[in-house]
């Protein structure tokens, strides 16, 4: 798949990201400073084709908008009850919801187990920010809708194959 800058709202997301990129923050606040940027220019729907916002039967569905070596978009399309594995991430992330609701949760790795720590209900214009360790979370739409949501990971995920470091099939308790 080519990654490509030619969607509305896009290049000015480009250019902010490269900008706090550049800065050599370290992982934390950079996710913290993307955060802060999607807050001001989180795109709408129109990021996507009609098409795209569809999302997929199988599972939930990603779109690779740009991709270089130190950052990567992405928007997830997130059918009615599609859900992630419990995973964390290879680097920081920023993410903003667009439509739908994200209701993630939040574990800690106890060794032979995890615990839950928390849960959050992302909505339409939330945004947050987050790296590594301590992000092992699982996230599942629970609106009733399509939802769509903008990340921002911290690594090239088109050489990567993926923005997911380890999947946890651990027991929780």
């Amino acid at each position: 798949m080519k990654a490509t800058t030619t969607r509305p709202g896009l290049d000015a997301l480009v250019t902010g990201i490269s900008a706090i990129v550049a800065r050599g923050l370290d992982r934390r606040h950079t996710a913290y400073a993307v955060a802060d940027l999607l807050r001001d220019r989180l795109p709408g729907l129109d990021l996507l084709t009609p098409a795209e916002r569809e999302g997929s039967p199988d599972g939930y569905a990603s779109h690779i908008l740009h991709a270089r070596e130190e950052f990567s978009i992405l928007a997830v399309v997130w059918r009615p009850g599609q859900d992630t594995v419990i995973h964390d991430h290879v680097s920081w992330c920023a993410f903003g919801v667009i439509s739908g609701i994200e209701h993630e949760t939040l574990y800690r790795d106890m060794g032979d187990h995890l615990v839950e720590i928390g849960r959050a209900d992302n909505r339409p214009g939330e945004v947050s920010g987050f790296a590594p360790p301590g992000d092992i979370h699982e996230v599942r739409n629970t609106s009733g809708e399509t939802g769509v949501s903008l990340h921002v990971y911290g690594a090239n995920v088109l050489r990567l194959g993926s923005s997911v470091r380890r999947v946890y099939d651990l027991p929780v308790r």
